[in-house]
């Protein structure tokens, strides 16, 4: 914007400048052309009244010499009383342009080599004579260089005083934007503190006003926001009391403790729900040098915990990829939560003894998890990503995908639904190593557009992890 205003501001002095300055030198010039022609006639007037008087050569010879400097003043007398014409001085003009003024009678300027002459008609008793006047070329354009040497120093200094005012101006209302800019960066950003000076012209001004209008009310409605995913999460706690009591009363065996081990542990989500809400401090992806978690780890850990309910169905299972460590910025806590919930969905929503099995990939750039099931599939995957649609049966309400998806998505990667070689429905999670999209660069759209291997269809029934 600036340096478009500086532009404008730049064409338009240019052009000002060119209108004024080429007429007024062509003024200038024509001005040194009179002033020298009106000199030469001033010459040839005052030669006039000797020749009126006198046609002795000796005398005029003096008179041409004293009123024409530098040879430059020849008087051509006509044939008169049996005497030849007769040419006083250097004369320069040409024969028939001598006669041509003789008939016409009256003064006429012609083109000579160096210059040009003034043929003034003076009437004698005998005829007319003529009295040439030398008008060099240097005489003519007298000062015309100098001139056009100051229009063209006025018209650059016009320029250059136009540009920089036309640049404070551009900085005057290039600065309020740039901050408007740099705000609502920093705003997408989650920098929620960040306000915009109300400064600049008054369009500047009113813009920055509603951007720190809508900042303020952005930060008050996830306040409020906060505030009652606190309260809501904190309702829970009566039922879960009451569910750890009568966990409490089951006794012994696997499954008990399983149903404690899990009351405890939603306990737990719903305390870190409360806490994070309270103190504003999201928890999705894990950010500075070495943050994040072992993809390989929580993947043992969480098929650990689901292999039991899986044997109570006769469900086959399988987990591969996680003998070596997979380090991915995402908190430990947020992919636990987000294989639960696919893992949930497979128990869920197919039926006993339909088999599943979770691989994970490590690339170069990127860790894909995969989560793949024997069911029935989803019929609409673009549906079941939805938030707050779900799948479409009864208790699903689709955040659990739409979690997974803003946890991939927090690192540059992204979530997608498509058919497993289970026959079911499979699950792919791509984590983003450095913050890039898959998009972001042909390598990685090679790493994405690769097939990943397929799943063997050998399942451990074991609940021990191979």
């Amino acid at each position: 914007m600036r340096w478009a205003l500086v532009k404008v501001c730049l064409a338009v002095t240019t052009m000002v400048v060119v209108a004024f300055a080429v007429p007024l030198g062509l003024v200038v010039k024509e001005m040194a052309r009179d002033r020298a022609f009106s000199n030469a006639e001033r010459e040839a007037a005052a030669v006039a009244p000797a020749l009126s008087i006198t046609t002795d050569r000796d005398k005029l010879e003096r008179v041409v010499a004293s009123a024409g400097a530098d040879s430059g003043m020849a008087v051509h007398l006509p044939a008169a009383d049996g005497r030849a014409a007769l040419d006083l001085g250097r004369k320069r003009a040409a024969d028939r342009d001598i006669e041509a003024v003789r008939k016409m009678g009256r003064a006429s300027t012609t083109s000579v080599s160096g210059g040009s002459t003034l043929l003034q008609p003076v009437a004698l008793s005998s005829g007319i004579a003529v009295v040439e006047v030398y008008v060099p070329e240097s005489e003519v354009s007298n000062g015309v260089g100098t001139a056009w040497a100051v229009l063209a120093g006025v018209g650059l200094a016009l320029i250059v005083g136009s540009v920089a005012v036309a640049d404070r101006l551009g900085v005057r209302m290039v600065r309020p934007a740039q901050r408007l800019v740099e705000g609502a960066h920093e705003l997408g950003e989650g920098q929620l503190g960040a306000r915009v000076p109300e400064e600049g012209p008054t369009e500047l001004r009113l813009a920055a006003v509603a951007f720190n209008s809508m900042a303020d009310q952005v930060v008050q409605l996830l306040a409020n926001e906060r505030e009652l995913a606190a309260d809501l999460s904190h309702r829970l706690r009566t039922p879960l009391t009451v569910l750890r009591l009568n966990a409490a009363s089951l006794g012994g065996g696997p499954a008990a403790e399983q149903t404690r081990a899990a009351v405890a542990q939603l306990e737990r989500e719903v305390d870190t729900i409360i806490r994070t809400a309270r103190e504003a401090k999201p928890q999705t992806a894990a950010a500075g040098p070495g943050a994040g978690c072992d993809a390989a780890e929580v993947v043992r850990e969480r098929m650990e915990f689901w292999s039991a309910l899986a044997e109570d169905e006769g469900r086959k299972w399988r987990v591969a990829g996680v003998e070596r460590p997979v380090r991915i910025p995402v908190a430990r806590a947020d992919l636990a939560a987000a294989l639960d919930a696919l893992l949930g969905n497979v128990f869920r929503h197919t039926a006993e003894g339909t088999a599943f099995a979770v691989d994970v990939h490590n690339g170069e750039d990127a860790v894909i998890v995969l989560v793949s099931d024997a069911g029935a599939g989803i019929p609409d995957p673009e549906a079941a990503m939805a938030r707050g649609r779900g799948s479409g049966s009864a208790g699903s309400t689709g955040l659990g995908l739409d979690i997974v998806r803003r946890l991939a998505e927090a690192t540059g990667g992204d979530v997608r639904i498509g058919s497993s070689v289970l026959g079911g429905t499979e699950v792919r999670i791509w984590f983003q190593l450095d913050g890039r999209g898959p998009e972001g660069r042909g390598r990685r759209g090679a790493v994405r557009r690769r097939r990943p291997r397929k799943l063997v269809s050998t399942f451990n029934r074991p609940r021990s992890l191979p």
